[in-house]
């Protein structure tokens, strides 16, 4: 692989309606961007596009107002994929020259623009590919109503650049405008203000007034349509899925007052979901105004919308205060998962917040031992130089960091780090920030020189080196501990009546994750029959049984493992299903033949990722 070409990355800083930021970010490299926005940076974005379901393309203007800081004669811009056919500057579209560097894996082009001293606006006339990662085009029967086709982006970490051509760095921010043409039988929706319902027109218009990163530009187009929650929350879903997602998230507003007491107000206007097909890669992703999530998350019970509570929590951590690099995404996505668990303890109860730490702590044993414990990509402060960013989005960042951060507040007590969280938040919001900057706000604002409670948090160990270290704080659930008793006895005892002390999605994963190494497969078969964990159960329950039914060879829920695979491509749980059965040679071949069936239902990055483990 070539040297990646090093670029700096100009940090702006935008500020909230209600507060001026009152720390700065420090200028940082970003290696995945191509671009130089020391020299001449993006501010805002008009877009102008048509989506044609016909060609699967995405085609259009990208109008950039720019800064040109240098007064030279050059903007570079990050592309992949692309078709670009013409490039003019101003509002007046007086023709430039443009030229496209050399590719290099996973970044793609850099996109070279000749402009003038004074130039304000570059406007880039382009196509998108059947290459593009970012989209995923979806016939009609891969939706879940069969009758419409479907599209759907999905920009982190560095696809945005598959459609639109743009300065694809989370540390430059940008406002936009949008005009959209779709099929009149389509609606429209996007990570800004969205319409409700469908016009006769087909062209949709939207705004997003927020300064965003290029990760967090997103689009649907789809038969979809809308409910109202609240006055400020709601679901976007297909009509098949609209009424039972409704029901699932009918504590959605909840969730948004419960943040807002903790963290301050929410700055985003509205709050709305949008429910995707089965393809999506993700349980969920924190697109600004409107999160996708998986179909998976409607259990019909309203018991995995822990997930929500985690997408609504990168409202303050990500969308808000952004990690600059791929390389502190632990700022995105460890600040989050303590957010999550802090929604979810003010609406769920203590209980279910000490069963969630277990839960969380066992991932993070179980990570770290999967990578090693010396394993430099088990750091918080990651190293991604001449690799995906992608790779570095593992579940360390959220547990690790989840855990980090509980040690600071364990460290400080409650009374001081809620308010330190949430001033935190207010005196970086709206811009892109490295782990450094946040260790310089702690040490000035929370640390204080203070020795003795420098050494009781250990930043420099939680941050910079691999591992788990010493003074993570120890977990447990009353609850846990009563279905640890259960699981010493119940090969005595028989299983009968097991389902009825073990309810919760929480205890029920705790019991499946906690079976007997060497269970039988009569056992398997005996709690299976007392549980229907193979036919019945939600989501997480089944990914977790399926687990252990690989492990253990329980051949009789191999049929819906297969279903499960197919009908699923949220990347991180089917990985954990692939990895499983390649660990045997009869596993590994029964993997590839599920894999071949169930491709063509996948995002690119989760076939991307299932080829390096069946390979």
């Amino acid at each position: 692989m070539k040297k990646l070409i090093l670029v700096t990355l100009f940090l702006t800083a935008m500020a909230c309606q209600k507060k001026e930021p009152t720390e700065k970010a420090t200028a940082v490299t970003d290696e995945h961007s191509y671009s130089k926005p020391e020299l001449a940076v993006v501010k805002h974005l008009d877009l102008d596009i048509k989506v044609d379901f016909d060609t699967q393309t995405i085609s259009g203007k990208a109008s950039w107002t720019i800064d040109n800081i240098s007064k030279g004669d050059e903007i570079i811009f990050d592309e992949n994929t692309l078709n670009i056919t013409k490039v003019t500057l101003g509002d007046d579209e007086k023709e430039t020259k443009f030229k496209l560097g050399t590719t290099t894996e996973f970044r793609g082009k850099p996109l070279h623009i000749t402009i003038e001293p004074n130039t304000t606006k570059v406007n880039i006339y382009y196509n998108t590919t059947k290459d593009a990662v970012a989209l995923q085009w979806l016939k009609p029967e891969q939706t879940a109503d069969k009758k419409k086709p479907f599209v759907f982006s999905q920009g982190e970490s560095v696809w945005s650049r598959t459609w639109i051509p743009c300065q694809d760095s989370p540390g430059i921010r940008f406002t936009y405008d949008a005009k959209v043409t779709v099929p009149k039988d389509l609606l429209a929706v996007m990570s800004a203000v969205n319409p409700q319902k469908k016009n006769a027109t087909g062209i949709y218009t939207f705004k997003q007034d927020k300064a965003i990163p290029s990760y967090l530009m997103a689009i649907a187009v789809g038969d979809i349509e809308f409910q109202a929650i609240d006055k400020r929350t709601g679901v976007y879903a297909e009509p098949s899925v609209l009424k039972s997602a409704a029901y699932e998230f009918a504590e959605l507003g909840k969730m948004v007052n419960a943040a807002e007491k903790l963290y301050g107000p929410y700055r985003w206007g509205r709050y709305d979901v949008l429910v995707l097909p089965p393809s999506f890669p993700y349980g969920g992703m924190e697109n600004p105004n409107l999160t996708f999530l998986t179909p998976g998350v409607i259990a019909g019970d309203r018991s995995l919308t822990s997930l929500l509570a985690h997408e609504l929590g990168h409202s303050w951590s990500g969308n808000l205060v952004t990690n600059a690099t791929w390389d502190d995404i632990w700022l995105n996505e460890g600040f989050t998962t303590y957010v999550e668990h802090r929604i979810g303890e003010a609406i769920f109860g203590k209980k279910e917040f000490d069963m969630q730490n277990v839960i969380t702590n066992k991932e993070l044993v179980d990570n770290v031992a999967e990578y090693g414990d010396t394993n430099p990509d088990t750091r918080l402060k990651v190293s991604l130089t001449g690799r995906n960013p992608d790779d570095g989005i593992s579940m360390i960042p959220y547990v690790k960091g989840y855990a980090f951060l509980r040690v600071i507040e364990n460290a400080v007590g409650r009374e001081k780090f809620d308010p330190f969280i949430k001033n935190y938040f207010d005196s970086h919001a709206f811009q892109s920030i490295t782990t450094e900057d946040f260790v310089k706000y702690i040490n000035e604002n929370l640390i204080k020189g203070d020795k003795a409670l420098a050494d009781k948090i250990q930043l420099d160990n939680w941050i910079y080196k691999p591992g788990i270290p010493s003074n993570i704080l120890p977990v447990s659930s009353a609850d846990f501990d009563a279905i640890d008793a259960i699981q010493k006895s119940w090969r005595e005892t028989g299983v009968a009546g097991l389902s009825k002390k073990i309810t919760t999605t929480a205890e029920k994963q705790h019991f499946i994750d906690h079976l007997p190494a060497d269970i039988t497969v009569k056992e398997m078969e005996a709690i299976d029959k007392e549980f229907n964990f193979t036919k019945g159960g939600n989501f997480i329950i089944k990914r977790q049984w399926f687990v252990q039914a690989i492990r253990h060879q329980y051949k009789a829920a191999n049929p819906a493992i297969e279903q499960f695979l197919i009908g699923s491509s949220r990347t991180g749980s089917i990985m954990m299903l692939y990895k499983e059965m390649a660990k045997t040679p009869e596993g590994k071949v029964w993997a590839k033949q599920v894999f071949d069936k169930a491709k063509s239902g996948y995002h690119a990055t989760t076939i991307q990722d299932a080829e390096g483990v069946l390979k």
